[in-house]
């Protein structure tokens, strides 16, 4: 696990870094990202080559961890798992996934402002939870080689030095308001990923070869077959691109077909499509192009009026608003919600939460940068895990859409029965 103390110190560019650079040595690299995140795992698969998956105790939960960590281990030489937050941040934190699956954690500090207290927050985060196997530290931001060894000679005895980035522009991820800029719209990435993999050839780090463990496979239930001979159209452009791959990959293995397409390049739905799932992303920089998409909002009115299903989040729900305003001007959309959007310069709603629907409870999360005026009265309130009350559901016929973003491995009968024609009914996702 590669982790830090805290959000904004280098745990992306490290991860990425070591994952391109094994990558080119031939060695399989399977990544994943600890906690809900959509921008770095799309960062880390370009870096890899391989899909990225999300690994979350609350929101994934362990058995679907172990599954994933297990069936990684299967074909990788290397698993790469970004922590989340500062190490210790958060319940459960990044510290908790490495302690459950033993692994072990190389931490990175950014040491812009810092010489020797370097080494004092090392020792800090290495005997702060002593069950917790840190092996080793390297430094982000540092300004020479001098800056380095005054760095690697804090560090107290019986800590691993392993090196470090310098500060460099072309090798540093660029980001906007809900994280890093998208993997599609960094023309120079693979150069930006190559660059850091080639700084990481000089260093320690690469010295450190795998250290092995164990995962054992647990028992999952049986949902092959439960969206057999449906085919669910999925929005995937730059507009609508935070899906999880855990998500996709379910809806093969309960034998739907996927039916991509993109609302900002004008596609209309695909007249095959049963169900139609909108995810989120970022639709307030593409406002004209979907705006001006009357086909699609056409179609997606028809295929609401027709009782078919739709699913969204995020982005996709604002994309269902009368109008979303972004830089004091409003744009169009589809209309199948009333109400309308306006994008906010803080941030309005963060956190894990869980949604009860009548179909059975969904896990998820919320992050976004936008404000719902006049909004219908929703179903229900997700819930945080603390017990309080979190984001709105909406609900007009099959049409279900609300912030959060839903996990839907935590509970696929739920997911199976919101896209299915007629509905499943609620089961128990443990049976």
């Amino acid at each position: 696990m590669l982790a830090a103390p805290a959000s904004g110190q280098g745990k992306t560019t490290l991860t990425a870094a070591l994952a391109r650079y094994h990558a080119r040595a031939g060695r399989k690299t399977r990544v994943f990202k600890c906690g809900p995140d959509f921008l770095d795992p799309m960062i880390l698969e370009r870096a890899s080559g391989q899909p990225v998956y999300q690994l979350d105790l609350w929101m994934v939960g362990e058995r679907l961890c172990a599954d994933l960590l297990w069936r990684a281990a299967g074909d990788a030489d290397l698993i790469l798992i970004e922590g989340v937050m500062g190490l210790f941040d958060g319940q459960p934190s990044a510290a908790d996934l490495a302690r459950l699956f033993q692994l072990p954690v190389l931490v990175v500090i950014n040491a812009r402002a810092m010489a020797q207290t370097f080494g004092a927050t090392a020792l800090g985060l290495a005997v702060y939870q002593p069950d917790l196997p840190v092996i080793g530290f390297m430094a982000n931001q540092v300004a020479s080689p001098n800056h380095a060894e005054l760095l690697a000679n804090s560090l107290p005895p019986g800590l691993k030095w392993y090196g470090y980035f310098s500060r460099d522009k072309d090798i540093e991820l660029p980001s906007r308001h809900l994280g890093l800029i998208q993997a599609q719209e960094l023309a120079d990435l693979d150069a930006r990923l190559d660059r850091a993999a080639d700084f990481l050839a000089h260093q320690p780090v690469t010295s450190l070869l795998p250290i092995e463990t164990d995962f054992c496979r647990p028992r999952l239930p049986n949902v092959r077959g439960l969206l057999s001979d449906l085919t669910v159209a999925v929005a995937r452009d730059r507009a609508f691109s935070f899906i999880y791959q855990a998500n996709l990959d379910l809806l093969k293995t309960m034998g739907a077909e996927i039916a991509f397409f993109s609302p900002v390049a004008g596609d209309r739905l695909p007249p095959q499509a049963q169900s139609v799932y909108l995810p989120g992303g970022y639709p307030e920089l593409y406002l004209k192009q979907l705006s001006e998409n009357v086909g699609l909002k056409e179609d997606l009115r028809r295929h609401h009026q027709e009782g078919r299903p739709i699913l969204a989040e995020c982005g996709g729900l604002l994309y269902l608003l009368a109008e979303l305003a972004d830089q004091g001007r409003s744009w169009p959309l589809v209309g199948l919600l009333p109400g309308r959007a306006a994008m906010t310069e803080g941030l309005k709603g963060l956190g894990l939460m869980r949604v009860d629907l009548p179909e059975g409870s969904i896990r998820g999360h919320a992050f976004h940068h936008s404000q719902i005026e006049a909004a219908p009265e929703p179903l229900l309130k997700a819930l945080r895990p603390d017990g309080r009350e979190g984001e709105a559901v909406y609900r007009q016929g099959r049409l279900t859409a609300t912030y959060v973003h839903l996990y839907w491995p935590s509970n696929p009968v739920a997911l199976a029965s919101l896209l299915r024609p007629e509905p499943l009914g609620q089961l128990d996702p443990t049976s």
